[in-house]
Formats: C-alpha cells, sequence, structure tokens
C-alpha cells in the first residue's frame, strides 16, 4: 500500500519535532533515557514502577534499563526499594529531588508549543495522535500503558466508603483515585 506524501510528512514533521523536544534534555546532568525514566515513574501507577516495566515502556534491554535507573539512583532523582507486593522485585520511586527535576522538564516547552499552535484544537491532535500511537503500538506488538480507568479490569467505585474506591480485578487490588489516573503496565483497553 502506497504512502501518501502528506502521510510522510507529517512523518518528518513528528520526527523533527521529537528531536527539537530532545534538545535541552542534556541539561540537569541527565540524557535523554533518564528524561525518559523520571516521566515514566511519575505517570505510572504502583504495580508498574519496576525495571522490567520500564524496560517495556520504552522499549529497551533490561540492562539498558539497569544502567539508566543507577545513574538516577547516583543523582538522586530515584529510590529503588524491595517491591511490598513481591519480596523478588524491584520497587522503583521518584525522590522528591526526582520530583523537583520534573519541575524543570524540557518536554514541558513542548507542551507550551502544542497549546499555542493548537489553541482549542487540541482535542483533535490527541485524537489522531492517540490514533498514530495505538496503530504503531500493534505493529510492534507492544503494551498499550493506558490509564487504569480506560482499562477492562477496571472497577470504577466497587468501594464508594473507602480511601482506595476502586478495584483491579486482574490484579485484586485496592485502587485510589490518583492509581485510576496512572498508567498501567498490565493495562488492556476496555471494549469500546
Amino acid at each position: 500500500m502506497p504512502i501518501s506524501t502528506q502521510a510522510l510528512e507529517a512523518a518528518h514533521l513528528l520526527d523533527r519535532i521529537e528531536r527539537l523536544a530532545r534538545a535541552g534534555e542534556h541539561d540537569d546532568r541527565l540524557n535523554p533515557a533518564q528524561w525518559e525514566a523520571l516521566r515514566y515513574l511519575a505517570r505510572a501507577n504502583r504495580f508498574s514502577r519496576t525495571p522490567a516495566a520500564l524496560a517495556d515502556y520504552l522499549g529497551s534491554t533490561r540492562g539498558t534499563v539497569s544502567r539508566t535507573v543507577a545513574s538516577l539512583e547516583e543523582k538522586g532523582n530515584v529510590s529503588r526499594d524491595p517491591s511490598a507486593r513481591d519480596g523478588r522485585s524491584v520497587a522503583l520511586a521518584l525522590t522528591p529531588r526526582g520530583e523537583q527535576t520534573l519541575k524543570r522538564d524540557p518536554l514541558l516547552a513542548m507542551a507550551r508549543d502544542i497549546e499555542l499552535a493548537m489553541g482549542a484544537d487540541v482535542e483533535n491532535l490527541l485524537d489522531g495522535l492517540r490514533r498514530t500511537l495505538r496503530q504503531a503500538i500493534a505493529r510492534n506488538d507492544g503494551r498499550p500503558f493506558g490509564a487504569c480507568r480506560s482499562c477492562r479490569h477496571f472497577r470504577g467505585n466497587a468501594r464508594p466508603s473507602s480511601r482506595q474506591p476502586h478495584y483491579c480485578a486482574l490484579l485484586d487490588e485496592p485502587l485510589s483515585d490518583a492509581d485510576s489516573q496512572a498508567i498501567c503496565v498490565e493495562q488492556e483497553p476496555a471494549a469500546a
């Protein structure tokens, strides 16, 4: 199937925009992979903050992710602790320093550029980018890493009087409102 010139131009534009967005990523003594890891940990739920999930999300090897996490630990941005759910695995977390670092994320400038360029049309852009991402994930046989709230295993307000009113039927775990909005390695899109 031939590719239209408009689709090819859009791919070139996305590539160029991505490179410009990454231009400031060597500030704060972080490389692009380290920035991506910090962003992921800030968005991931507590079940997905593992080196294996991070490697899946980044499409990287576990060895590369291990080096990235070790470097972020040395810089004081990430902590690594034994998992409360499974003593054999490791749970990653942003430290207060990591949270402060993300306030200087170069990707925030790109978000401002999008707001200025798109204004009220940003929802249309989001829709097209989400569909494009779904195609790329399917082509690469990847995981969606969507929000818990949009997962087929999510049970909203299953325990309304609790501090953790929601529930994950797959992991058999209660979920807070914050959990329900975070991305999850186990996410399976709910039927449309």
